[in-house]
Order: C-alpha cells, then sequence, then structure tokens
C-alpha cells in the first residue's frame, strides 16, 4: 500500500477479537462496532476497573470476556491487540495456527484512516531507544511554527484512532511509535521516518536484539520521502539500507559535528541542513542555534536535528524549524533543570531508565554527583561507568539493584566516592539529596539519572522525579 493510498476494509458482520482493555483496546472496540463489527473483547484481569469498562462496551452489544485472554473465540477473523501484549501469548499462537491476521492498535489506525470523509494526513514517524517523545513533541511544535495543522500522537498518550477518527482534520501527524507497535503493523507507510538510536531494550519481549532492530526496522518500510538515521549509530543506517522504500526516497543522516552532503549537522553551534538545499554538494542552509534547543545538551540537540530533518522532508521552511525548536518546551524528569542552591545545579532525568538514556545524561555535564539506582531490568553497567568515570565527583546509590552499579563503579572508578543507602522506601530521595549536596562542588550538577527502572520504590519514573523535586527544594529552604 502506498504512502497516501487509502485501504478499505468491509467491516460489516466481521468477526473480530480485541485483544486488551485500555487505552488502545476500547478505542479499538468502539470503532470496529460502529463500523458494523461483531467484536469480542478479552481481557487478563478481571478486576473492578476492568468490570467497569466491560460494563461499558456489552451496554454498546460488544461481548467481553474477563480473566481469559488466553483462548481465541470461535470465528475470529481477526485480532486487534494492545502493544505490550507479547507475541508468544496462547492466543496469538492460536491466531497464527488458524491463518488469521493480528493488527495492533497502530495498524488499525492506518487503515482507518480517511474513512471518515476527511482526508488521511500523511504521518511522520519517530522511533528508536531513546529521545522518541522528546523528538516527536519537538517535531510538531515545529510544523504548528510553520503554520499546519498537526498534533503528537501514538505512544504519547494521544491515540492514533482517536488522531485519525476524531472531528479534527490534520496536515501531517507527528507519530511515536515503539518497537511493541511496530511488531504489530505490517502495512504502515509513512511519508518519513527516523530511527533515533538503538541500544538493548524490551528484548524479553522481542526475544533477541536482532528482533528488537527488524522491529524499529519496520518504521522505514515504504518510506517516500525520507528515511532519517543517526549517523553516530550505524545500526540505524543499517536499517535503512535493509528497508524497502519508494523509489526517489533519501537516506538522510544526522550528526553532532560538520555534516555531510545528505546530512542535518552542526556547525560552530549552528544546525545546518545539507540535505534539503539545491546544491548539497556546496551548500548548508542554517536551521537555528544550538542555544535554541531546551536543553541544550548533546542527546537533545541530536534529537532536535532529527525533528528537523522530518520537518524539512516535508517542506517546512528554515524559519519555521528555528520557531518551533524555541517555542519546545521538555517533558518533566527529562533533564529538567529543578534548582540552583550554592552554584550547584539539581537535575532531573528520572526518565533515564535505562543505560543508554542515562549515558547521554551523564555526557551532558562536566561535573557530576550521580543519584542512580533501582530495578536494573537485567542491566549491565560496565560501559557506563566506564565511560562517565572522569565526570564523577560522586555517587549516592538506592533501590534494590544499586549492587550492581556500586561493584561497577569499584571495578572502573574505585577513587570516586559513594554513599549506599540501605533502604527502598520513598524517604530515601530525602536522604539520597542531603548527601549530594554534601559531596557536590560549586560548578557541579547533582543529576538524577538513575538507569533504572523505579517501580521497586515508586509508582512510576514521574513519581520518582517527584520526590527529587519536593527534596531539592527542601534542601534550599534549608540552606537559606
Amino acid at each position: 500500500m502506498g504512502s497516501q493510498e487509502v485501504s478499505t476494509v468491509d467491516w460489516q458482520g466481521k468477526h473480530v477479537t480485541v485483544a486488551g482493555l485500555g487505552v488502545s483496546g476500547i478505542p479499538a472496540a468502539r470503532a470496529l462496532h460502529e463500523r458494523g463489527a461483531i467484536v469480542t473483547v478479552v481481557n487478563d484481569g478481571d478486576d473492578e476497573r476492568a468490570r467497569a469498562q466491560a460494563a461499558e462496551l456489552e451496554a454498546l452489544g460488544i461481548t467481553v470476556r474477563l480473566g481469559d485472554g488466553a483462548t481465541l473465540p470461535p470465528s475470529t477473523e481477526l485480532v486487534v491487540t494492545a502493544p505490550g501484549w507479547q507475541p508468544d501469548k496462547p492466543l496469538f499462537l492460536a491466531a497464527a495456527e488458524a491463518g488469521v491476521d493480528i493488527w495492533g492498535d497502530v495498524e488499525l489506525a492506518w487503515r482507518l484512516r480517511g474513512t471518515n470523509g476527511r482526508e488521511a494526513a500523511p504521518w511522520l514517524a519517530v522511533t528508536g531507544t531513546n529521545g522518541k517523545t522528546t523528538t516527536v513533541r519537538m517535531l510538531a511544535s515545529i510544523l504548528e511554527a510553520a503554520g499546519l495543522r498537526t498534533a503528537a500522537v501514538g505512544n504519547i498518550g494521544v491515540s492514533l484512532l482517536d488522531a485519525v477518527l476524531g472531528e479534527q482534520e490534520y496536515d501531517v501527524l507527528a507519530v511515536e511509535l515503539s518497537s511493541y507497535q511496530l511488531h504489530w503493523a505490517p502495512s504502515l507507510r509513512a511519508h518519513s521516518a527516523a530511527v533515533l538510536n538503538l541500544a538493548p531494550d524490551h528484548l524479553d519481549w522481542h526475544g533477541s536484539m536482532e528482533a528488537y532492530a527488524a522491529d524499529k526496522g519496520r518504521v522505514y518500510e515504504g518510506n517516500t520521502v525520507a528515511c532519517v538515521y543517526n549517523a553516530a549509530d550505524p545500526a540505524t543506517e543499517q536499517l535503512v539500507r535493509e528497508a524497502d522504500v519508494e523509489e526517489g526516497c533519501r537516506a538522510i543522516g544526522f550528526t553532532l559535528g560538520t555534516p555531510g552532503p545528505s546530512q542535518l549537522g552542526v556547525v560552530d553551534g549552528i544546525l545546518v541542513d545539507r540535505a534539503f538545499v539545491t546544491n548539497r554538494q556546496k551548500q548548508a542552509q542554517e536551521l537555528a542555534e544550538v542555544s535554541d534547543v531546551n536543553p541544550p545538551a548533546p542527546h537533545n540537540i541530536a534529537n532536535a536535528l532529527a525533528a528537523a530533518a522530518l520537518a524539512r522532508a516535508f517542506g517546512v521552511e528554515p524559519a519555521a524549524v528555528r520557531d518551533g525548536l524555541r517555542a519546545f518546551r521538555p517533558d518533566a524528569h527529562r533533564i529538567e533543570h529543578v534548582a540552583d542552591i550554592g552554584e550547584v545545579a539539581y537535575v532531573d532525568d528520572s526518565k533515564a531508565t535505562n543505560t543508554h538514556a542515562t549515558e547521554a545524561s551523564l555526557a551532558a555535564y562536566d561535573s557530576i554527583v550521580w543519584i542512580a539506582g533501582g530495578l536494573a531490568k537485567g542491566a549491565t553497567f560496565d560501559e557506563l561507568v566506564t565511560g562517565a568515570a572522569k565526570r564523577l565527583r560522586g555517587v549516592v546509590l538506592m533501590g534494590a539493584d544499586r549492587a550492581l552499579i556500586r561493584e561497577a563503579l569499584t571495578r572502573h572508578a574505585p577513587e570516586v566516592p559513594v554513599v549506599d543507602l540501605d533502604r527502598t522506601d520513598t524517604g530515601a530521595m530525602s536522604e539520597a539529596v542531603e548527601h549530594a549536596a554534601r559531596l557536590a562542588r560549586p560548578g557541579d550538577t547533582v543529576l538524577l539519572a538513575p538507569a533504572c527502572a523505579s517501580m521497586d520504590m515508586f509508582t512510576n519514573y514521574n513519581k520518582r522525579g517527584e520526590a527529587f523535586a519536593d527534596a531539592v527544594r527542601a534542601h534550599a529552604e534549608k540552606s537559606a
């Protein structure tokens, strides 16, 4: 299916099984029911919330089976799944054996775009291990600055189904896609797409790094204008080489160094474009200054270049790139500056839940007191510590798997003072900040970049970041 073509499916009387209630399952069930499909929703859970959701769907005439997500309902002709359900679930194995297609919410949204009487907006898609949300929001900000009707959608919290079926008309959509979503989206064909980076993540779901990378690479399939890759990450360029794209689609790199032809990069503090100019062998177009990127940390400049490349692929003028980047404000807990106390900066990057994200965060500062630890999710920390050792003034560790980081520090940074907090209650954050403040010197940055998930101590990374900010504010009051 070409990028601008719209799929037509006769849903009337089609037996569709929707796997999973929740943010994707409920809209999918409703949309299919409205189009005449005979919908059965299956869900593993059978708690109070699930029963309330089920009652709403059953009132519409949709069948819901709670506590039984393993069995394929008879007569099923299509399964539409929530993205998090693993491919080896019995339901999917049964569907595959029966020759029944399995779509994710993204695939369904792609198939339903343009079916509500509105013109189907092209998609500019972003995936990668880290930086997806920031890049998609930067991209949306740039597109808005260009006067285009757009939204940041997908894995970012706004349902793609709502975007393609709602009342609002769009000129273009900035779409964040996870590896889970891409796994179940076989016919997706974006206008242009970017893979920001690749590092081991979600390997329990995908089964191997090769399978994870292959699912990320699906975002390039059928691209019509540009496949944007990270010149510092050869694996992303390899995915472009392997992709089956439309004739004329170009490979566009982004780099923090001086760009070559068909790349975007940085020259003397200026973001420049040598890809979407008349003579890319000899010309470069100024897009913005590094200081226009908020915050101007190296990995965030890379995000900005990727967003700019996708926007330029869509025909956006240079001034809109600059204005969009200036207008962008990062989400909370992503290298968020909390306070300056006694010439020490306190920065919340609670979103850095894996080593790849934390590596980028640590690279943004010269002298750091690092607060880290939590649930390691099988990660190892030797490479991370080796790369950051020279920047570390001190380290404060907390959380269930802190010993893994401590051992890596002993091996690779034995001279760095380490405070090991033997507690996993939520109050540990206040103590961590106090210890970090004692280790810090004027000009240092106290950085919460845990390299671990938060669920051993906090509901999510947001709550962890809020606890850090509260602790910093309490420390500021004591220091006043």
